[in-house]
């Protein structure tokens, strides 16, 4: 499976309704979307926690502010990355694509920096994490419910995992595993039974195996195994070599080499 990294993110502006429409139909089976709230409570496609540059944000839009702190009308008018594009709704992805086309809805923020991505939680830590997350991902889930798309809930944060669990049971679940949180990444996986762990490319060691514990727990939930962030033939290679289920790629065709 290819799963288009936001969109194809390496052809087209990223987390837009040009970039999902693209990816649908340059093939992929699957498109991943970052998603958090604005201060209105309604859900929007973007990744960073900033409109603009600061810390970790790379100043994507033309907008300014933490996109949580901002309003519907201002983050849905931010323009991507000098193009006509602009910031959609959850609802405008899902809009876009052929129901035929599976969506990855990563759970970025809730609209909180007390997220602790990457980490497996004790009690009563992950309760509280569970509670600062549900409010949103309820929100995600009523969007979603609208449409017919198969959906992936995706995250780094178990509170957002343990969110879907509590308020949809069932759903279709990956953890999302940080280069070197292998450990962490396998117990989540554990806790929550989850359908597909998302692994960095840098987790497989030099001869394209996985940690012990992350394929001792991808064996024991029957997980899909996905790898992130393909950019290139050569790491679409070894992603594969590893035996993942499939690349989460920012660009098409990266496994076309193996048609022929």
């Amino acid at each position: 499976m290819v799963i288009a990294h936001r969109g194809f993110a390496g052809q087209f502006p990223e987390n837009t309704v040009r970039s999902v429409r693209g990816a649908a139909a340059a093939g992929a089976a699957m498109v991943e979307i970052d998603v958090q709230p604005t201060a209105d409570g309604d859900v929007v496609a973007f990744h960073d926690r900033r409109l603009d540059d600061g810390g970790e944000s790379r100043g994507v839009t033309d907008e300014r502010g933490v996109v949580w702190e901002r309003s519907t009308a201002t983050v849905t008018s931010a323009r991507v990355l000098g193009t006509e594009e602009r910031v959609p709704l959850l609802s405008e992805v899902f809009e876009a694509l052929p129901p035929a086309v599976g969506v990855n809805v990563e759970l970025k923020n809730p609209g909180s920096d007390a997220i602790r991505p990457g980490e497996a939680l004790g009690e009563p830590a992950r309760e509280a994490a569970r509670r600062r997350w549900q409010s949103f991902v309820t929100s995600v889930l009523a969007v979603a419910d609208r449409f017919e798309h198969d959906v992936l809930y995706s995250s780094f944060c178990e509170g957002a995992l343990a969110a879907v669990d509590s308020v949809a049971p069932g759903e279709s679940l990956a953890v999302l595993v940080e280069p070197g949180g292998a450990d962490a990444g396998a117990t989540v996986a554990r806790r929550y039974d989850v359908d597909a762990i998302n692994h960095p490319l840098a987790v497989l060691r030099a001869d394209a195996t996985l940690p012990a514990s992350l394929q001792t727990a991808a064996d024991a939930v029957d997980a899909s195994r996905y790898v992130w962030t393909v950019t290139d033939w050569r790491a679409a290679d070894r992603a594969l070599a590893s035996g993942a289920d499939g690349i989460i790629a920012d660009y098409a065709g990266l496994t076309a080499y193996r048609d022929h």
